[in-house]
């Protein structure tokens, strides 16, 4: 498999090598010892594991985990497919508010791992969109964030007209609401996290 950093630090693509023939297709998407080259040790832990379907339209998120404890994820659409989002929202980072998106699907088969501090989103291409995902964390209601998809400011590419949100999505704060009252990372918290995460401590 291939892992190449995207365009915020702490955020990465993972293209899987595949193996077809007249009987299907096999591949690798989850390599703990690849991974950990990049993160760090112990990236085979991970404590819990999700999966959601969405029809074509619907945007999921932004969502993340304050810090502590922070939480890392990899994400991967194993049908139909999606736009994956992941926003910088460590206060102090060079890449503060930007945002990068991977069309994951079940085509190229592309994954994404993200670090504390990231938000993560995406919006749904196709009906029956199914994403999963490996969480390095227990989901904790209290430590849950959440931050506008369609905030201006972010400007994110959607690919829909109209995209379809949660009500909790849809009131969910701005990044500039989140900054007022106090709700985001700052980026050394983040990499104090990364660096004694169950992703990194082996």
């Amino acid at each position: 498999m291939r892992i190449e950093p995207l365009g915020i630090e702490g955020a990465y693509e993972i293209t899987p090598v595949r193996h077809a023939d007249a009987r299907g297709e096999f591949m690798e998407w989850f390599r703990a010892d690849r991974l950990a080259e990049h993160v760090g040790d112990g990236a085979a832990t991970w404590a819990q594991a999700n999966l959601s379907t969405s029809r074509a339209g619907v945007v999921r998120g932004a969502h993340f985990t304050a810090v502590p404890p922070g939480q890392a994820k990899y994400v991967v659409c194993v049908r139909g497919a999606v736009l994956d989002v992941i926003v910088d929202v460590r206060l102090g980072s060079p890449t503060y508010g930007q945002w990068t998106g991977v069309r994951l699907d079940e085509t190229e088969r592309r994954a994404v791992y993200f670090g504390p501090g990231l938000a993560h989103a995406f919006g749904a291409i196709t009906d029956d969109a199914t994403v999963v995902y490996l969480c390095a964390q227990p989901f904790v209601p209290e430590t849950e964030r959440g931050l506008n998809p369609l905030d201006p400011r972010l400007a994110i590419a959607w690919p829909t007209e109209r995209p379809v949100l949660s009500e909790r999505d849809a009131s969910a704060p701005t990044l500039a609401e989140l900054e007022a009252q106090g709700q985001l990372p700052t980026y050394e918290q983040c990499l104090t996290a990364t660096a004694t995460s169950p992703t990194r401590r082996g």
